[in-house]
């Protein structure tokens, strides 16, 4: 029954049962506000008893005036009997009175009145016993000074009456305020609720059901027309078709892109590569040929042998450069050892030394100790190594420093790791390019190829680590190093 109904026809029955639930929760809690109110009336009978004790109280007190003065009179002892009574009643209203005293001021006034009681029935009993003893001008002058504590008793007795009254009042208007308040909030609510009701349904009829209609019709694939159909399914049919269909054009969009994307890098890669190996590569075999030939007859001395190397070690080191930009849209193959990263920094500035020289640049190098063994590929490291020295080489000119930290850090995520910090005091680099200078291609030399820096990214990265640069214009710049120290892996042995 329910499916045969139009959205519509829902939308209204559930808005009707809304407002009907809500103008019932309403008259509902007016209701409740004068329940309450008849509740909060019968808690105030407690102030209200105890307002009746406090009369009571009054009156037994009242009522034992007189019966001193009528056997001061006539000597009959009845009249001491019944004053006995009637101090019992009192007696009993005070007792009654401290189980309903509920606040401080209650109790204090409570305890006072019956304080006063005792005193003033102690010096009425020395009255008695003066009488009984035939003193009586000694009990007469007693009996006067008594009769004067008789009305500030009595006044306690009408102040303890006078806290109930007050509290009494204090309640019933309270009670009368708040449930005054409450019937006015129920019956707004009841008027703004049916108001909201009736604004909702002109909102979704002019704002949804009509637009969502026209879409349905609009989204319609297949040009099914079915006026009975529910409007949300057949948007949400026709949505799900769209979505299908985008979905299968995104996807072939993203493979169109990644190799129309790829297709350009390889082909401006290609294109240098190209021009390098004819230019450069084919060269250096020869030069590397005529090397191998000349020191397998020249025979040198120490010095002469070991520029020989040195220069050997350039060209091999040259060939390296040109060989990962021939390889740069490929990851490295990295070969890797257990090696200290400190070696490897030794390593280059050996290497390096004479390059220094001719650039009138010195190195320092900051370690307490050797940094510690790490799965690294040496060459790979020793041509990030290369790079940022010959980099900070260029930038400084004549005259500059470079300065070499080596530390072990605990680093987040990667725990224990190796920290080598390089340091210039070249110009800076300008805060506008510090962000680019890791992209491939980006350089700011007029014959570099902007490939140096992105090599060195990607073999710190491939080497579970990364590379970040510190510079401000006019303070040199810093490149640090950071690379994770794997712990080796211990297996049980019983042995051990």
């Amino acid at each position: 029954m329910w499916n045969l109904i139009s959205l519509r026809g829902r939308i209204f029955i559930i808005l009707t049962a809304l407002v009907i639930i809500t103008m019932i929760g309403g008259v509902v809690m007016v209701w409740y506000t004068y329940r309450m109110e008849r509740l909060l009336t019968s808690i105030t009978k407690k102030d209200l008893a105890a307002f009746q004790m406090a009369e009571a109280l009054a009156t037994s007190l009242v009522n034992q005036k007189g019966f001193l003065s009528y056997y001061f009179i006539d000597g009959d002892p009845d009249w001491l009997r019944q004053l006995g009574e009637y101090r019992q009643i009192f007696n009993e209203r005070i007792n009654e009175a401290k189980k309903l005293a509920d606040s401080e001021i209650q109790k204090k006034t409570v305890d006072q009145i019956e304080s006063e009681y005792r005193r003033y029935i102690a010096d009425k009993n020395r009255v008695i016993e003066y009488y009984k003893a035939g003193e009586r001008k000694e009990g007469a002058r007693l009996h006067k000074e008594v009769r004067g504590q008789f009305p500030k008793i009595l006044s306690l007795c009408e102040q303890y009456k006078n806290i109930h009254t007050e509290r009494i009042i204090q309640a019933k208007k309270k009670s009368s305020l708040q449930a005054e308040k409450l019937r006015v909030i129920a019956v707004a609510a009841i008027v703004i609720v049916f108001f909201l009701g009736v604004f909702l349904a002109f909102v979704m009829v002019n704002n949804i059901l009509g637009p969502v209609q026209r879409l349905t019709l609009a989204a319609d694939r297949e040009g099914i027309k079915n006026p009975s159909e529910n409007e949300i399914k057949a948007l949400s049919r026709s949505v799900r078709g769209l979505i299908s269909d985008v979905d299968q054009v995104h996807s072939e969009l993203e493979k169109s892109r990644e190799h129309l994307l790829q297709a350009e890098k390889m082909a401006l890669v290609g294109k240098l590569a190209a021009g390098m190996a004819h230019s450069i590569r084919n060269p250096f075999t020869s030069v590397k040929m005529r090397l191998f030939s000349l020191d397998r007859s020249l025979e040198l001395s120490d010095t002469q042998q070991e520029d020989f190397e040195v220069i050997s070690e350039e060209i091999r080191h040259i060939d390296n450069i040109v060989q990962n930009f021939l390889e740069f849209s490929r990851p490295p193959k990295l070969k890797m050892q257990q090696i200290s990263p400190s070696v490897v920094v030794d390593l280059v500035i050996q290497l390096l030394e004479h390059r220094l020289k001719s650039y009138d640049v010195s190195i320092k190098t900051i370690r307490r100790r050797s940094l510690p063994e790490i799965q690294a590929d040496p060459e790979q490291l020793k041509e990030v190594l290369v790079n940022l020295v010959m980099n900070a080489c260029e930038a400084m000119g004549k005259g500059g420093k470079i300065v070499i930290y080596e530390e072990e850090a605990f680093v987040k995520p990667l725990g224990r790791a190796t920290v080598i910090r390089l340091s210039d005091n070249g110009p800076g680099i300008d805060e506008a390019i510090k962000d680019k200078v890791f992209q491939p291609f980006f350089t700011t030399r007029e014959e570099g190829t902007g490939l140096g820096l992105s090599i060195a990214t990607r073999i710190v990265e491939e080497h579970k680590g990364w590379i970040d640069v510190t510079s401000k214009k006019g303070e040199g710049t810093t490149f640090i190093i950071t690379l994770p120290i794997e712990e080796p892996d211990f297996e049980y042995n019983s042995d051990n």
